[in-house]
């Protein structure tokens, strides 16, 4: 087992939350370092168009904190590469921008990117956030034949949606095929030489057969499920448990 983490933490749960009173707690970037501090690799954060969650002002304050108080962790920026987004990305230069094809009103990213309709514009704006220094990943769809576009497209990592992974009972024939999407998806990346990713409801109890059967997975970013086991066991200890289901800590 390794002490180097793989998990990111998406807090948009934890401004969402925030946003219900006009008060400045929960604290996004205490709550961040709190998840930093027990071992975590980084801070995802999606800064949707409406701040409904994720304001611009917490990216800005969350890049302050990390990239000056915690040496080596990440700030991963998500969202559609529309021009408010890439401004912010070329402001804060995050260690990792992850572009998602989510229409505004979507309440989560639920799909990958479709590479025939926007192939010219992943081209063009991964050309952009690497002049910029910023490491890039793509949103796509548990298909193993996603990532070969992605590589063409230009894009550093990709990161399979896990969704329909996530749905599905542990264990169940349903969840064994869609995990087996998922490793297909996973090797074929590997084989472009595109660094994985995962990420959506995933949760303590299912990651442990994606990683085994997928352990050269790089990144995983966890928001849903890991906010609801930190109102039951805090912010430390769930970053302790998700490491754990990562095989990273005993």
């Amino acid at each position: 087992m390794t002490s180097t983490s793989r998990l990111s933490v998406n807090v948009n749960a934890v401004a969402m939350l925030r946003n219900r009173r006009d008060l400045p707690w929960p604290s996004v970037t205490n709550l961040a370092s709190i998840a930093l501090n027990a071992g975590a690799k980084g801070i995802t954060v999606h800064p949707r168009p409406d701040e409904r969650h994720i304001r611009r002002t917490d990216v800005h304050e969350l890049a302050n904190v990390i990239f000056n108080q915690f040496q080596g962790k990440e700030l991963c920026l998500e969202g559609y590469p529309d021009n408010n987004f890439l401004d912010l990305v070329e402001t804060v230069k995050p260690s990792q921008v992850l572009f998602v094809p989510d229409d505004p009103s979507q309440t989560t990213s639920d799909h990958g990117w479709d590479f025939s309709t926007h192939m010219d514009l992943l081209k063009d704006v991964i050309s952009v956030a690497k002049s910029w220094g910023v490491r890039t990943s793509l949103f796509i769809n548990p298909d193993e034949s996603q990532p070969e576009l992605a590589a063409q497209a230009g894009s550093d990592r990709i990161e399979i949606f896990t969704g329909p992974y996530g749905a599905c009972p542990v264990a169940s024939p349903a969840s064994l095929l869609e995990l087996e999407k998922l490793v297909k998806t996973a090797e074929a990346a590997r084989d472009c030489n595109l660094t994985v990713n995962a990420g959506h409801d995933l949760t303590v109890d299912n990651l442990p057969a994606l990683i085994q059967r997928a352990p050269y997975i790089g990144e995983v970013s966890i928001g849903h499920g890991f906010t609801a086991d930190a109102l039951i066991f805090g912010f430390a200890e769930s970053v302790k448990r998700y490491r754990k289901a990562l095989g990273e800590i005993g």
